[in-house]
């Protein structure tokens, strides 16, 4: 067999550089990762930072020149500052200007200059009313060691550490003809956050329960007690205020069956009640806040008095109770509770102490029946106003406008139980009323009671600083109900009020706005509208007195 020998085909010459690319590929992939790696970081921190660089150096040239020249490129980047832009001539809004009460304070109403008391104008002499709290405060730290050592207790004590600075005694120190403090006072916040922070040193009874045990005469202070619980509370600053616990929600609103004079009290009328009376530039509530409250170690644990703390008790919840003493509703059945011992309430800043500046309290010649049957003269007679205007101290016009004053307040809160008011006798009759004990108020959001109105529809006066105030906060961009809110907010037990509340102040508002229009429209607005309290003239027999809306 013959063997042929088969042809293989030459084979093709490689490069050597080939063979050896291929051994390096790895090298070469690694390679492109640092290069893409660098490209990265240079778009993303490097070209970031030579543009912010660019743009502040021609931040500076700009600022150095005149104008940019044509053709100038400005570049921006979220790290450079805003640059000013050209006012424009369209009217700012009300956001771009600040909040609606920031806006209010700010409106010439509420700027007008205050010029600093006289010494006779203010109510307390500032060197001897440190040196009576000073030696106040003294005694009170002796009293609470004696107690301790008498009772062999061991619990550590906390004294009243009095200070000239503290708010409390510089809110007192500035209390004047005028109002209770100065229109943009900043004592007034501090004081308020004081209330919500210091710590609680004692807890008493308050005056009115102190009289039923025939303790003290407080009856020149404020009617007994009849169906509300409130306390006394001390602070470490040596400074007190009212207490008065939480009775009813938000939302809930008083039977329509109740009378005014059995009405729960409300903490957050109280709080409300101080917000809205600030905002009508009154001046005449004192500062409230709202606070949280340990019942067990802010009272329970801190009072000296026997009779409070036989009033404590534990419910079948394990939640803190107590209760009263009253003459009505002071019972087990009727206490409050914590959860289970935290409870909010409000604080009403103390006025000082009735030994330094004495008080008087009037009956309101507009006081309601308090039994359930029979009505009072203005009640039944419309010209009973006529009759008022004749008798000291109200022929002084000033008493009398401050009156109506305290009605148009007390109609916006829907407050029926005034039946007193409380004025300094000091500043005499042209002094003005404080309006104290709100806690009725803010009970019903669908009812708006008009006979609270009636000082103003049946004597047809008020102060034209007060319409021009109502005025403005009948406007949108000052709405009543909107700088309430607002005001509201930063109390700490936000919100304070339902928005019906809210709703109802706006429409009440307008009621009263409508009355006034209508006397106006009857007697005149230069006898309606009183700018500095001229002698006041009976209204005209054969002009019928306007008429409720």
């Amino acid at each position: 067999m013959l063997c042929r020998s088969v042809e293989r085909p030459s084979s093709v010459a490689v490069p050597s550089w080939i063979p050896m690319l291929l051994l390096r590929r790895d090298r070469l992939l690694l390679l492109l990762a640092f290069s893409a790696i660098l490209a990265a970081d240079f778009y993303f921190h490097l070209w970031p930072e030579i543009q912010s660089r660019l743009t502040r150096n021609c931040d500076c040239q700009t600022q150095n020149s005149t104008a940019p020249g044509p053709g100038t490129t400005v570049l921006k980047t979220a790290e450079t500052e805003p640059r000013p832009t050209v006012p424009s001539t369209a009217k700012p809004t009300l956001e771009s200007r600040g909040s609606k009460l920031q806006h209010l304070f700010s409106h010439p109403l509420y700027q007008i200059p205050e010029s600093r008391p006289s010494t006779q104008d203010l109510l307390l002499n500032s060197h001897e009313a440190i040196r009576k709290y000073r030696k106040r405060a003294a005694n009170l730290n002796r009293r609470r060691r004696t107690q301790l050592n008498d009772n062999n207790l061991t619990t550590s004590l906390l004294e009243a550490q009095f200070d000239e600075s503290t708010s409390w005694l510089q809110f007192h120190l500035g209390i004047s003809k005028e109002a209770l403090y100065p229109r943009h006072s900043p004592v007034v916040d501090q004081l308020l956050r004081d209330l919500n922070n210091l710590t609680i040193i004692g807890a008493d009874y308050s005056p009115d329960e102190k009289a039923l045990n025939g303790e003290c005469d407080c009856s020149q202070v404020v009617k007994p007690s009849g169906t509300h619980l409130k306390l006394v509370l001390r602070f470490q600053d040596f400074g007190k205020a009212m207490f008065k616990p939480m009775r009813q929600s938000r939302d809930e609103q008083t039977p329509e069956d109740f009378f005014y004079f059995v009405d729960y009290q409300r903490h957050n009328a109280e709080i409300a009640a101080f917000h809205l009376d600030r905002i009508l530039d009154f001046r005449r509530v004192p500062p409230v806040s709202g606070r949280l409250i340990n019942v067990t170690r802010d009272i329970l644990e801190v009072t000296s008095n026997a009779d409070l703390e036989s009033v404590f008790f534990v419910s079948p919840a394990n939640n803190v109770c107590f209760y009263a003493k009253c003459l009505y509703m002071c019972k087990t059945e009727y206490a409050v509770c914590g959860n289970p011992d935290t409870l909010e309430g409000s604080l009403s800043t103390f006025l000082p102490s009735l030994s330094f500046v004495p008080r008087l309290s009037v009956p309101s010649p507009w006081i309601r029946s308090y039994t359930f049957t029979g009505k009072e003269e203005w009640e039944v007679n419309t010209a009973y106003c006529n009759s008022i205007k004749e008798l000291p101290p109200y022929s002084n016009p000033q008493r009398l406008l401050n009156i109506i004053d305290m009605a148009v307040f007390d109609f916006l809160i829907g407050n029926m139980d005034r039946h007193h008011y409380e004025m300094f006798t000091q500043f005499g009759d042209d002094g003005f009323l404080l309006h104290l004990d709100n806690a009725r108020g803010f009970g019903q959001h669908s009812h708006d009671e008009t006979t609270i109105l009636a000082p103003l529809y049946q004597c047809c006066r008020l102060k034209e600083d007060t319409w021009r105030r109502l005025n403005l906060l009948a406007r949108p961009e000052y709405r009543l109900s909107d700088v309430m809110r607002e005001s509201l907010r930063r109390d700490s037990l936000s919100p304070i009020l339902s928005e019906a509340h809210l709703r109802a102040l706006d429409r009440r508002l307008q009621t009263v706005l409508r009355v006034v229009r209508r006397c106006i429209n009857v007697h005149g607005e230069e006898v309606v509208l009183q700018k500095k309290a001229p002698p006041i003239l009976p209204i005209t027999p054969h002009r019928p007195t306007p008429s409720l809306p």
